[in-house]
């Protein structure tokens, strides 16, 4: 009786590429403008993480010798401000690296914050029902029914300059939308069989909660978190380029394009690298947040 030897190399052992396999099938099936926001948004990532080893100047140090340098390869540049300087003589290159650090810091912890309180009150809302479900919403709707845009304004004009209150105010920005999907979350879940059974067990509701519900709140909470994340940078931005940010001379993206604006006209370079920065890091989250929702929510697999 012949025997064949089987010479197939293991599946394990094929996927040992320079890619893991999540990742090879991840760029297999993902649109061209979803990868080149990943390629993007990795390059974004390394320049804030590693940008202070390659920036050429204190993104602070003034020089009126070099003020209202052109970038490299324009007539009057100066060796060394590869972007050109601002009205004060700083690098814009410097301050672009330390804005974005300060953009991405800032926003991501404010919606963090965000996500947390959100998720805590909206899974409380679910769980406990009642006066208190009936309290949170009506927060909650209170707060849609308010822009606010104009509360942060006027937080941020009374309290304003402080990094602590500007991510506070980050923080409470969205909230309420954590809120209102995890609870809607949170109710669906609770007429499923296996959360039925867990009640009919006599296992409490907080640990149904730990064991059960958090898990499966994973994805939606990804979701939300990167599309609020490119709201929140575009939020702080906004606030900033009206001043209303952090105490100058600390710089983000959204400051720089602020103070930059009245010399546009002769200097554009100064508006033109920070607002540049703001754009592509929106479209990585925004792009990276409509593909996370479109292979997570089970309604949209199939379009």
């Amino acid at each position: 009786m012949n025997q064949t030897l089987d010479l197939s190399v293991p599946a394990a052992e094929k996927n040992n590429g320079l890619f893991p396999a999540k990742i090879r099938q991840f760029w297999t099936e993902a649109g061209w403008a979803v990868r080149v926001s990943t390629v993007m948004g990795i390059m974004l990532v390394l320049l804030a993480v590693f940008g202070s080893f390659i920036a050429p100047h204190d993104p602070n140090a003034q020089s009126l010798l070099a003020r209202l340098r052109p970038p490299v390869g324009f007539e009057r540049a100066m060796d060394g401000y590869w972007l050109g300087t601002d009205q004060l003589g700083r690098d814009i290159l410097s301050r672009c690296i330390h804005g974005l650090q300060l953009t991405l810091g800032i926003a991501f912890m404010g919606a963090l914050i965000g996500m947390l309180l959100g998720s805590t009150l909206g899974l409380v809302a679910g769980l406990k029902g009642g006066i208190l479900d009936s309290f949170i919403m009506t927060v909650v709707d209170i707060q849609i029914a308010v822009p606010f845009t104009l509360v942060a304004l006027l937080a941020m004009t009374l309290f304003g300059g402080d990094m602590h209150v500007l991510v506070i105010v980050l923080g409470i920005a969205y909230w309420e939308q954590y809120a209102r999907i995890i609870r809607a979350e949170v109710l669906k879940l609770r007429e499923m069989p296996f959360i039925e059974a867990a009640v009919a067990s006599g296992s409490s509701m907080w640990r149904i909660a730990r064991i059960h519900i958090l898990p499966n709140l994973v994805s939606p909470l990804v979701v939300m978190f990167t599309i609020n994340f490119s709201n929140i940078v575009l939020l702080e931005s906004t606030l900033s380029f009206l001043g209303l940010g952090l105490r100058p001379p600390t710089a983000t993206l959204g400051s720089m394009v602020g103070m930059g604006r009245d010399f546009m006209p002769n200097a554009p370079w100064i508006v033109i690298a920070p607002a540049v920065l703001i754009v592509m890091v929106t479209f990585v989250l925004q792009m990276l947040g409509d593909w996370l929702r479109d292979h997570t929510d089970v309604r949209l697999r199939g379009k």
